[in-house]
């Protein structure tokens, strides 16, 4: 081999070497200025939650047979289902009207339940599956979960009320407009108890603990927290041919029809926290650890 040739290759060689050598130092930089960004990220604190106070005493207030408080909602039209962006069985959207109504402020709590079931000596709800201390969903001011649609209907009859309608449920979720989550349109996970610990709780938060996550009508947990039962049986095309006026949800056509809870539960992401987001599929005598319930009632029995 000449000496020409191996002068060329030992200059590539070089040449090489100083190449390597530079592409290393510049993925350090980059190395290093990635690190710089993420710990800037890292230690970087979230803008607080507007806590703006909302005046809501302009809905009027009573006490339940339970001596919880419930909030009417006043008798109107509301944006019912979603657009395209939700589920083919929240479709159409469709403006329908209800009468007025008193519901729930808050989900109904183990206290509030074990009340209940002193009184009338029923046991308390058992919890079929959970995959940590069942202890950890039994505390007194949390919701109750483990109640079955039975259970939830037997509470709000003995507190002289009933379980919401789905229509009755969204439209105290989200009020007269068609916002997506009780808030507001912007996602904001800070404002609700869904699924991760970003917001402070692996499993079930304490009843209100959300005060800038309240709906438009003041109500607390209408989103995430615990799902919530509701009187109707489960139709998947219901809404293509349901009632203006105050739907009640589909006849119960055989046994095998299943009944809906809404809301969406600590275990939910964005999209299942929606407003309009229906959950189909429920048992009546089956309980689940993300599901509890709120109670509504009828104007004339105030």
């Amino acid at each position: 081999m000449s000496k020409t040739v191996l002068l060329s290759i030992a200059m590539m060689m070089v040449i090489l070497t100083f190449v390597t050598i530079g592409a290393l130092v510049n993925e350090g930089r980059k190395g290093r200025e990635s690190a710089e960004r993420a710990k800037k990220i890292m230690t970087q604190e979230k803008p607080e939650v507007d806590t703006k106070p909302i005046d809501y005493s302009l809905y009027k207030t009573i006490r339940g047979g339970d001596q919880r408080v419930m909030v009417l909602i006043p008798a109107g039209l509301f944006p019912m289902g979603a657009g395209e962006e939700g589920d083919f069985d929240e479709q159409p959207q469709r403006i329908i009207f209800l009468n007025g109504y008193y519901i729930d402020q808050y989900e109904v709590t183990n206290k509030d339940y074990k009340r209940f079931a002193a009184m009338l000596k029923r046991p308390e709800p058992s919890i079929p599956v959970f995959e940590d201390e069942i202890a950890l969903l039994k505390g007194d001011t949390l919701p109750v979960v483990g109640v079955t649609w039975l259970d939830a209907t037997a509470y709000c009859k003995w507190a002289d009320n009933r379980l919401p309608t789905e229509a009755e449920w969204e439209k105290a979720a989200r009020g007269p407009d068609p916002r997506i989550w009780p808030w507001g349109d912007q996602f904001d996970e800070r404002l609700v108890n869904g699924r991760g610990e970003e917001d402070h709780y692996k499993y079930t938060a304490p009843v209100g603990s959300f005060e800038s996550g309240r709906s438009f009508y003041g109500l607390y947990d209408m989103a995430g927290n615990v799902s919530e039962w509701v009187a109707d049986w489960y139709d998947q095309f219901y809404y293509k041919g349901a009632p203006f006026e105050n739907p009640k949800g589909p006849e119960q056509p055989d046994i095998n029809r299943v009944l809906v809870y809404r809301g969406g539960s600590y275990m939910s992401n964005a999209n299942d926290l929606r407003a309009s987001k229906r959950f189909g599929g429920a048992h009546p005598n089956r309980g689940e650890s993300t599901v509890g319930f709120r109670c509504a009632r009828d104007l004339e029995n105030e």
